[in-house]
């Protein structure tokens, strides 16, 4: 029995090691934390329950799809509920738009909130749709680097329709040729940032988030988002997979240690490449195969001690992800005009993004995402409260600046009160943070960025790292800054990827 070690009890690497014990190998994963989950985690002290990170599920299929391949009925592990309105967006105008999740329901109130003809917002969905149709297959559910991938008629109806996929234009650009109205340009600009991305700078090709969200559908779970790792954590275990946590890995050993030219463990080796394990402080783990689903440019750099292969030099230099700044505010009383999801839109959104990605700072009126899971999950705050999980975009951290948290926290403060009328100068009862720095040493992802690289330009998707190395034999790649991307339906679409190319190739 082949034996794996995966890097990371995210939900990539949680995604790989079910598959891969359900065919058979033995699989040990290997979490620095003391939780699994990586970025989908959770906070729950003083009364108050968060999802750290990511707070709606979209493509539920690919979950239930993950369950059904595993053996397990999902329907005993997760309650997927999709939310009347997905989001409330605030504008400083003092407009209000709700995003219904019936998208008849939202075409009307886009309709006549911004006097948009009907007719128009439904050719953009429709518009959106296509791309979803023509790039999926191609670009989101099998390796880039796979001659099969593109021998197939899906492949050859998307090359041969290229332009329908909208890659030469910015997302600003394309939206802004079906609306007049700047607001409703703004709303659909947003979802460049689902992949935090800059909607100025990244190809329109992206607009197939908003298809995604309201076309397919965007979901809650009850007992919240965390509930997804739990879930996945139940059924790895299952399966056999042993998780090792607190166990940070110090290094992906390979048959001979290039830096002293010496075979590692006196075996004699046909390939100095291939790994052999990782090592975790004295621990050495062996393993045939090594999944991993940290940081590319950590693994890379930190893990392999290699920074002159082309992947590593490529990536460190591609333009990360945005970070982001979050609060994790437990709030004295309740408050009806907020909804699950909601948004304080900026004014200037070209000036925000050109703070984060040239600038390189804190923006000075950022657009503040307000999630509070206990609107549909009661127990997630205490009784007459709430828990406001409260973010703003910021930039990668690749300068050690010090960040002013209390400056920022009182121009949320301010912002949320001038918007909403709430003051919630003495109603914060509980309160958390989570700084760029601070997902950089939580998670490895280097710089603290969200979704390792961003698509700021139209060949971002294209240098995503493969999910099998070509450099280093039996090792493989799953998690956001992999390919397909993050988020979750792609971050366990990536373990699918990588457990299907070890199921082809092995080591």
């Amino acid at each position: 029995m082949k034996k794996v070690v995966v890097i990371g009890a995210g939900l990539g690497g949680l995604s790989a090691a079910i598959r891969l014990a359900k065919k058979g190998f033995s699989v040990t994963i290997v979490e620095q934390n003391n939780k699994t989950g990586g970025k989908a985690n959770e906070i729950n002290e003083e009364g108050f329950r968060f999802d750290t990170g990511p707070s709606l599920l979209t493509m539920p299929f690919v979950i239930e799809e993950l369950f059904t391949e595993a053996g397990f009925e999902i329907g005993e592990y997760l309650d997927f509920v999709q939310p009347e309105v997905l989001c409330r967006y605030f504008y400083p105008s003092g407009k209000e738009v709700d995003a219904w999740s019936d998208l008849d329901k939202f075409v009307n109130e886009l309709s006549l909130k911004f006097d948009e003809p009907r007719g128009v917002i439904q050719s953009y969905f429709d518009y959106s749709k296509k791309i979803y149709d023509l790039t999926a297959e191609l670009f989101l559910f099998k390796s880039f680097r796979e001659y099969s991938t593109f021998l197939n008629k899906k492949a050859l109806k998307t090359l041969l329709n290229l332009p329908k996929i909208d890659s030469f234009r910015t997302m600003h650009q394309a939206n802004a040729s079906f609306f007049k109205h700047p607001e409703l340009i703004q709303l659909f600009d947003r979802y460049a940032t689902y992949n935090g991305s800059d909607p100025y700078k990244a190809p329109a090709t992206l607009n197939i988030i908003q298809h995604v969200e309201y076309g397919i559908g965007g979901f809650t779970l009850k007992g919240g988002i965390y509930s997804l790792s739990r879930a996945m954590t139940d059924v790895a275990l299952k399966l056999g997979v042993e998780i090792l946590a607190n166990h940070p890995v110090d290094e992906i050993v390979l048959a001979c240690n290039k830096v002293h030219g010496v075979c590692c463990r006196g075996k004699v080796i046909d390939d100095p490449n291939k790994v052999i394990g990782v090592r975790c402080g004295e621990k050495l783990i062996d393993a045939d195969i090594v999944v991993s689903n940290s940081d590319v440019t950590n693994t890379y750099r930190k893990l392999l001690n290699d920074s002159q292969v082309t992947p590593a030099r490529k990536y460190y230099k591609t333009e990360p992800s945005s970070s982001a700044l979050v609060f994790y505010w437990g709030v004295q009383g309740e408050y009806p005009q907020l909804k699950m999801h909601n948004v304080i839109f900026s004014e200037d959104y070209k000036k925000e993004f050109t703070e984060i990605f040239d600038d390189g700072k804190v923006p000075n009126d950022p657009t503040i995402y307000i999630y509070i899971s206990s609107k549909y999950n009661p127990t997630d705050a205490v009784e007459c409260g709430e828990n406001w999980f409260v973010m703003i975009n910021m930039p990668p951290g690749k300068e050690k600046t010090e960040l002013d948290i209390e400056s920022v926290k009182q121009k949320i403060i301010e912002k949320v009160k001038k918007t909403l009328n709430i003051d919630l100068n003495k109603k914060i009862i509980f309160e958390k943070i989570l700084t760029p720095q601070m997902i950089e040493e939580k998670t490895s992802s280097v710089f603290g960025s969200l979704y390792g690289i961003s698509s700021n330009n139209r060949f971002a998707a294209f240098l995503r790292q493969d999910n099998r190395s070509k450099e280093y034999n039996g090792l493989y790649f799953c998690g956001g800054s992999a390919h397909p991307g993050g988020g979750i339906p792609l971050v366990i679409l990536s373990g699918k990827i990588a457990s299907d190319l070890i199921s082809k190739y092995g080591v």
